[in-house]
């Protein structure tokens, strides 16, 4: 078993996750180092902190989480930029966030049922239909109003005259009482 520099290992480990990473498997066959060794020195390096995906800096300890632990903005953030890779640049792009396929496709997913859930709210409250329905509601209670109106006038014009009448009387014939004598 052959042992490697620290130095060598993380040069390899940066080729990997770098801007330009290649896949374990491609650097395997250009160095002749078995692909589990090395996909083995990038779980090392991501578990102890030591490096970061991109560059040899120490690690954000708040980066260090599990996958399954970030918010959910970050992965919103994820499932964005990976939408805009493909291939090569797309793998690269998950070994340095440390996402895996699968999980990249859950939260595509997840992304989406939740932005179709958001989107269908919006057009049943905005449809057509429901501004049909809402402007047919107010021409009802605009009518109801205006006969309610009416009414209340022909009323008040009704009170109006009896009260006229009732004064008309009461000075023909004094013996009528009125309602302050009741």
């Amino acid at each position: 078993m052959a042992t490697h520099s620290v130095g060598f290992k993380a040069r390899m480990v940066r080729r990997m996750l770098g801007p330009e990473g290649i896949s374990a498997t491609a650097l395997s066959k250009e160095v002749g180092i078995a692909q589990p060794t090395l996909s083995r020195w990038v779980r090392d390096a991501r578990s102890l902190g030591s490096l970061t995906p991109m560059n040899n800096q120490p690690r954000d300890p708040r980066s260090a989480k599990k996958s399954n632990e970030r918010p959910a903005q970050e992965k919103l953030r994820v499932v964005l930029d990976a939408a805009k890779l493909s291939g090569e640049e797309l793998g690269a792009f998950l070994r340095r966030e440390g996402v895996h396929t699968a999980q990249l496709g859950e939260w595509t997913r997840t992304a989406m049922a939740a932005a179709e859930q958001a989107l269908s709210a919006t057009r049943k409250a905005g449809s057509p239909a429901a501004s049909a329905a809402t402007s047919k509601r107010v021409r009802e209670l605009e009518k109801e109003l205006r006969r309610k109106e009416k009414a209340l006038a022909e009323l008040a014009a009704l009170l109006a005259l009896k009260k006229k009448l009732e004064t008309l009387w009461a000075d023909e014939d004094g013996s009528t009482p009125t309602r302050s004598e009741t």
